[in-house]
């Protein structure tokens, strides 16, 4: 009850003005969605997104003070990634078989994400921070802006890449499965968690139980194995 009752102080002292815009914002995000029949490409995040996006800078608010009235739904990011342990366990014995092909996919494909946004920063001479910001840009936002700050990035561009990879990858991640003809759910919804986080989770649970399931095992592995081990390998690299 003390929680609850921290939660409401927060809200009836905090402007409730940015709280309402985010939801409305989210909304009319669902509702362009079904304008657009649900294709894979409506992607209401990102339909969100730019709406709040054009609010913002069409009335003249800073982002610090939305922020500050809508940091209560960001609280919530933390409470949703837990709730993925319900598929998860409602798929348990189909994971528990998979357990090791599930833990050497997530491990490649985690440090292939890392490696790519590495070197394509890299190749285009990126300064050294905006190189460290890209690093964790698989991983799902809160632990990838803990991970940038750790490595010396900058938590907002990492924020801002890592939404857009989720949307990249929600909408044109089942396509390329399809074209290069991966039909199991399990693959597919580890290959969907790892490259694309909660948005393509999200996605993955909208589709099929299973590949939810796997969606949301993929991405809290690739979330614990980055967090351990890019710290680390960058330290080792900086170091040398």
């Amino acid at each position: 009850m003390q929680e609850l009752s921290e939660i409401w102080v927060y809200l009836a002292r905090a402007p409730l003005a940015a709280l309402t815009a985010t939801l409305l914002a989210w909304l009319g995000a669902l509702r362009l969605q079904r304008m657009c029949r649900r294709h894979p490409l409506a992607n209401p995040v990102l339909f969100a997104v730019a709406l709040l996006a054009g609010g913002l800078l069409l009335s003249g608010v800073d982002y610090r003070a939305y922020f500050e009235g809508a940091q209560f739904v960001h609280f919530l990011l933390g409470p949703a990634t837990v709730a993925l342990a319900v598929p998860l366990h409602r798929q348990w014995q189909a994971v528990r078989r998979s357990a090791l092909a599930a833990i050497l996919s997530v491990t490649c494909g985690g440090a292939f994400a890392a490696g790519a946004g590495v070197a394509l920063a890299w190749a285009m001479g990126a300064a050294p921070e905006v190189t460290a910001s890209l690093a964790p840009r698989s991983v799902t936002t809160p632990v990838a802006m803990g991970i940038a700050e750790r490595i010396g990035g900058l938590p907002s561009l990492t924020a801002a890449v890592v939404i857009c990879s989720g949307v990249v990858g929600a909408a044109l991640g089942p396509a390329v499965l399809d074209l290069v003809r991966v039909r199991d759910w399990r693959a597919r919804g580890l290959a969907i968690g790892t490259a694309a986080h909660g948005i393509g989770t999200a996605r993955a649970l909208s589709v099929d139980a299973t590949a939810g399931a796997f969606s949301g095992l993929a991405m809290g592995l690739n979330a614990l194995a980055t967090a351990l081990l890019l710290p680390l390998l960058w330290r080792l690299l900086a170091g040398g």
